[in-house]
């Protein structure tokens, strides 16, 4: 397959008190199934509302203009519009001795951790179970799945170490197997049959081992920009750009640090990042602003563990689920020769996005509408097909 390269300009549970390179794209070749709603149809039309209206009721034209008083009045507008519908748990994982690799073999022990997950919709319809990526709060799916609470009962995991859930004991602690694991208790813990996987980035890696090595409870999987395979020169500038402690004495600054690591997020509007960016960070009172909601140990053993290849081949030959591949055509994680030899598989198929870099936030209405189609008749979806983006405001706050 002749595949052509272009390059492209790259065109957010509960509110908690605030103390608390450019690269190339593919061109497809199919096109893509149409979706058109218009903007009244559009579910983050209120939430876009809300913020215009606060901000104009706050005097407030710029971010340099909001305090931290501010941004918590803007986010209570805000955030109950996206995030309602759902319901955040917690439940026990064990963490097992024979994954505690860098602790010596007479000081391993089982121990407990708790792990948050956020439900939404009815535990009687088929089950979703959505990963995030290796800095990602489970909120970060909230558009998603409220949109497909409908039809689905919908599950969002964080890791452990992120987001709301507990902390490991050691750093090696934090390992690709763990989150392996993690998965596996959490299916267990709701006793579920088989689940649909959707995963992002280090989600979508685990969702393809559980997929190897349970196929027997998964039904179909979603993967979110990412494949078997991803370079090493990858790896390693994801990896120094997270593993690092950042501080947020002020709003402006948190938006120019995530407007700047979203930059090839596509053109969202401002609550999505907004949202996201809440949820990704949290006040800290001992730092006199808002730090990233994880444990920086967890991402300093991604760091530890980034310099090679991350190769998934031998798991990928054994996945006899249907598949889809959300592909961002700026990405850098997911190559075209990767995308190849993927749709050599049967029942495999690919969802081209323009636009966007790694991980599509999967919040416009066009690609929900999309991953519906896909998730209701997988075995009837094209090969390849391509959907754009609903048109929306520009933004006010992520310049």
């Amino acid at each position: 397959m002749s595949l052509a390269r272009i390059r492209r300009k790259p065109t957010t549970e509960a509110m908690t008190p605030m103390h608390d390179h450019l690269v190339a794209e593919r061109t497809p070749p199919v096109a893509a199934p149409h979706f058109a709603p218009s903007n009244t149809d559009r579910p983050d039309a209120e939430p876009m509302a809300a913020l215009a209206a606060i901000l104009r009721a706050l005097g407030i034209a710029s971010p340099e203009q909001m305090g931290w008083k501010d941004y918590d009045k803007v986010m209570r507008a805000v955030e109950p519009l996206i995030g309602s519908g759902h319901v955040l748990r917690h439940f026990d994982y064990t963490h097992p001795a024979v994954l505690q690799t860098g602790t010596v073999e007479r000081l391993r022990a089982d121990y407990t951790v708790r792990l948050a997950y956020t439900e939404w919709g009815s535990p009687l319809r088929p089950t979703l179970l959505c990963l995030g990526g290796i800095a990602n709060a489970a909120r970060r799916f909230d558009y998603l799945a409220k949109a497909l609470s409908h039809q689905y009962h919908v599950l969002c995991l964080d890791w452990a170490g992120r987001g709301r859930s507990g902390w490991l004991t050691e750093q090696s602690d934090y390992s690709f197997e763990s989150n392996v694991a993690q998965v596996m208790a959490l299916i267990r813990h709701k006793r579920l049959g088989r689940v649909t996987l959707i995963g992002s980035s280090l989600g979508g890696c685990v969702a393809m081992r559980v997929a190897s090595e349970a196929p027997h409870l998964v039904d179909r999987l979603i993967l979110n920009d990412i494949g078997p395979f991803i370079p090493v020169e990858r790896r390693r500038r994801r990896a120094e750009s997270v593993a690092r402690h950042y501080v947020f004495r002020q709003p402006a600054q948190l938006f120019r640090r995530t407007g700047a690591s979203q930059k090839n997020d596509g053109p969202v509007d401002d609550t999505v990042l907004l949202h996201n960016s809440f949820h990704q960070t949290r006040w800290s009172e001992e730092n006199g602003g808002r730090v990233y909601r994880h444990d920086i140990r967890a991402l300093q053993s991604y760091r530890d563990e980034a310099g090679h290849d991350h190769d998934q081949w031998d798991d990928w030959q054994r996945i006899d689920c249907p598949v889809l591949e959300v592909h961002g055509l700026m990405t850098d994680a997911l190559l075209d020769s990767t995308i190849e030899r993927m749709l050599a598989k049967p029942r495999v198929g690919v969802l081209h996005i323009p636009q966007v870099g790694h991980t599509p936030t999967l919040s416009d209405p066009l690609h929900i509408e999309a991953l519906k189609g896909w998730l209701r008749a997988p075995d009837a979806w094209p090969k390849e097909s391509t959907v754009g983006w609903t048109p929306g405001p520009d933004r006010v706050l992520f310049r």
